[in-house]
């Protein structure tokens, strides 16, 4: 056998040594040692080692984790099935079920094919969630099967070194970071550095370096001076100076603009004492006798991080005035500090259920809180949903409370809306108002750190509103409230298509057409063309959303008609043409030839308006609008009046009556509004109204036609704060 291969069995059985006491466990670790031994037998790895050697470490790197036996199987076993040809049954019967579930979910992530790099990268992620979800172990065996490969990567070409480990800083480092495994997290983080940007890394590192010794010599006389002041309060203690990695200094040089010698907690210190003994004991004493920064001391015990990392931070002034970031807690802390989840390796694999293990449990819901476990995401979405994971769960360092003392971790600049979301979708969308530390403040209000968050909702809300997307933060927050937005909006086009079908119909009987050949659907279809619609919903549509009239669909109808008969015979028995007249206004009057036209100031039509005329005294034929008031009771002097198609239509002057809850730029929003929509204003005029909330604007504004002043309004309507917009009949 290879002598690698013999010391690293050593190494492995002295690791497991260390904390399995059970000798059925350990031999199975052995048993499982053996079997990879003997199905990788003859296969090489790139630098020219035995490929067991590979899973030996992986395995050795879990026992360090202080994981279960089967999660150490699992990490033995774990290329087995893609590689030696042994099935998912064979594991089974040799080892449990659990450990050949695991060994196939570790294998499941990577078996995968994908049509390019950037669908393989986001489905692949989001499978490595999901099997995350289901059972940390695999992720845990994941994590260290990456981290060796890390630590290998010299051997491979440039270019997968830079993919491998881009891959690994995106993904792997922060999954490692919010399941609290600092130490694999920082491996990393920095072994990714090293490859992706060499020179940064080496700058780093030199800068490091340089004043490695001076630095050395601080911490150590820090370190002897808290040291003798706990000893003589008797409280027991370890106490070690802490280097901060070069990817975290890196990352606070370029993000924070930071010079290197402005970095606070590059001289670090941590003490970690008894179970027994108060870390906030220990703050008194070194508050006491130095001084500490204000604003630097966090409070990771009484608030934990969702990864269940508690510690207390404070930063402090030594007596040369050197600044010294002291971390603060008990070996339990510690525990889980440096190992995360891993540090209760019991969990899945015990068969109690105690408080420890629920707290646990509920502790990794949040990767459940966004629907890792959902199977209802193509995986043409992924991509998207990569993006939001990323940023809801990986950026999240703001920590707020319900009001049951309940932690919800959020992105910077997260409001109570995202809050709202992040409990349920329902609270989301029936949230009204937010309570911040006792106090009524606006939804849009950012959280910070420590705030005590309760969200007031009502049953009788209309869901979430459109302007909710200009300041959500979180992804999880933007897409709900989209779905609810693009299926309201799809329910309101199907109710308004209902009652455009009606207008229709109710118009067919009032012309006496229910058996007309000319109102068939394929009759209508055939001119929808000529209003830019192409479906019978599109018609019955505009029809409601008065962007177009029935008596401009049906006069189509009749031309339709009488253009089919002049085809035929009929053109030879055309009756004489009636006699019309045409004004600047571009109206055509049957059977009137001599008499002055023009358009009523009272209700301001404008072409593709139903109009009618009226006969006044002296003045000619007056055009109104169908449904103007001024004419409405009118009998004996109204006359047919009809737009005429041929004219060179110009711009038709509309008032327009638009009553909103005033604020600041209302009149900005909406003269940009008419502006984007190419409708030229005449005069505006804005007051606020007696109720001093809401203010009624009055707009002058020309437009083309009636599709386009329709277009208008409804854009108008959909304006932040606008209640309603009229159109003004004097």
């Amino acid at each position: 056998m290879h002598e690698r291969v013999i010391q690293l069995q050593d190494a492995l059985r002295h690791q497991i040594s260390q904390y399995l006491v059970n000798d059925k466990d350990i031999a199975l670790i052995n048993k499982a040692m053996a079997f990879a031994i003997e199905k990788h037998e003859g296969q090489v790895r790139k630098s020219g080692e035995p490929y067991v050697t590979h899973v030996i470490e992986v395995a050795i790197l879990l026992a360090q984790l202080r994981v279960g036996p089967s999660t150490i199987c699992a990490g033995l076993l774990h290329d087995t099935l893609e590689d030696c040809g042994v099935s998912k049954d064979e594991i089974k019967k040799l080892f449990s079920a659990d450990i050949a579930t695991i060994v196939e979910s570790v294998t499941k992530i990577g078996n995968l094919s994908f049509k390019d790099e950037k669908e393989y990268l986001a489905v692949n992620h989001r499978k490595i969630f999901i099997a995350m979800a289901k059972d940390i172990r695999v992720i845990l065996v994941k994590l260290v099967d990456r981290l060796h490969n890390m630590r290998t990567l010299g051997f491979q070409s440039e270019e997968k070194q830079k993919k491998i480990s881009a891959e690994t800083l995106d993904v792997y480092a922060p999954i490692a970071h919010r399941l609290g495994i600092s130490e694999i997290k920082n491996e990393l983080e920095d072994l990714s550095f090293h490859y992706l940007y060499p020179e940064k890394y080496y700058n780093v590192a030199n800068l490091v370096e340089t004043r490695k010794a001076e630095r050395d010599q601080q911490v150590t006389d820090m370190i002897n001076d808290i040291s003798t002041l706990l000893n003589e309060h008797g409280l027991n203690h370890r106490i070690f100076g802490r280097s901060k990695h070069l990817y975290s200094i890196h990352k606070k040089m370029t993000i924070k603009n930071k010079r290197f010698d402005e970095i606070l907690d590059l001289l670090a210190i941590r003490i970690v004492t008894d179970d027994n003994v108060n870390p906030y004991e220990v703050l008194g004493y070194i508050h006491a006798t130095y001084r500490p920064i204000p604003g630097r001391l966090k409070d990771y015990i009484a608030m934990p991080k969702m990864n269940m990392y508690q510690s207390l931070h404070t930063t402090i002034v030594g007596d040369e005035g050197h600044i010294f970031e002291v971390q603060i807690r008990t070996e339990s802390m510690d525990a889980i500090a440096e190992r995360g989840v891993a540090a209760h390796w019991r969990y899945k694999e015990g068969t109690s259920k105690d408080k420890e293990q629920k707290e646990i449990e509920d502790r990794l819901s949040w990767f459940k809180d966004f629907g890792l476990l959902s199977t209802d995401i193509d995986d043409d979405d992924a991509q998207e949903y990569m993006e939001a994971v990323q940023k809801d769960i990986f950026e999240a360092n703001v920590y707020v409370m319900t009001p049951k003392g309940r932690v919800i971790d959020l992105p910077n600049g997260s409001t109570p809306i995202d809050f709202a979301y992040r409990i349920h979708t329902d609270v989301g969308h029936s949230t009204i108002g937010s309570i911040i530390n006792g106090v009524l403040l606006p939804i849009n209000t950012q959280l910070k750190t420590g705030d005590v968050v309760q969200i007031r909702t009502s049953k009788q809300s209309n869901g979430p509103s459109e302007d909710w997307l200009k300041f959500v933060k979180t992804s999880h927050a933007r897409v709900k409230i989209r779905n609810f937005l693009l299926k309201k909006e799809e329910a309101e086009r199907k109710a308004t298509i209902v009652k455009g079908e009606q207008i229709f119909k109710d118009e067919v009987k009032k012309r006496g057409l229910e058996n007309s050949e000319l109102v068939t659907r394929a009759k209508v279809e055939s001119v929808l063309h000529q209003f830019n619609l192409k479906t019978m919903d599109e018609c019955y549509y505009s029809l409601a959303a008065r962007s177009l009239t029935t008596a401009a669909l049906f006069e189509k109808l009749v031309d339709q008609r009488k253009n089919i008969l002049d085809l035929g015979f009929g053109r030879l028995f055309k009756p004489a043409p009636q006699k019309k007249t045409i004004s600047k206004s571009g109206i055509k009057v049957s059977g009137v030839d001599s008499m002055m036209i023009s358009l009523s100031q009272c209700c301001k039509p404008v072409y593709g308006d139903e109009i009618i005329g009226y006969i006044t005294k002296g003045q000619g034929v007056k055009v109104h609008r169908i449904d103007c008031p001024n004419i409405i009771k009118e009998k004996s002097r109204l006359i047919e009046v009809m737009w005429d198609e041929t004219f060179d239509k110009g711009k038709y002057e509309v008032e327009l009556s638009i009553l909103a809850n005033d604020r600041s730029y209302l009149l900005t929003d909406i003269v940009t509004v008419v502006s984007q929509y190419k409708a030229s204003i005449q005069s505006v005029n804005s007051i606020v109204n007696e109720d001093k909330v809401t203010a009624t604007t009055t707009i002058k504004v020309n437009v083309d036609d009636s599709n386009h002043l329709q277009v208008l309004i409804v854009n108008l309507r959909k304006v932040n704060s606008v209640i309603s917009v009229e159109r003004i009949t004097r």
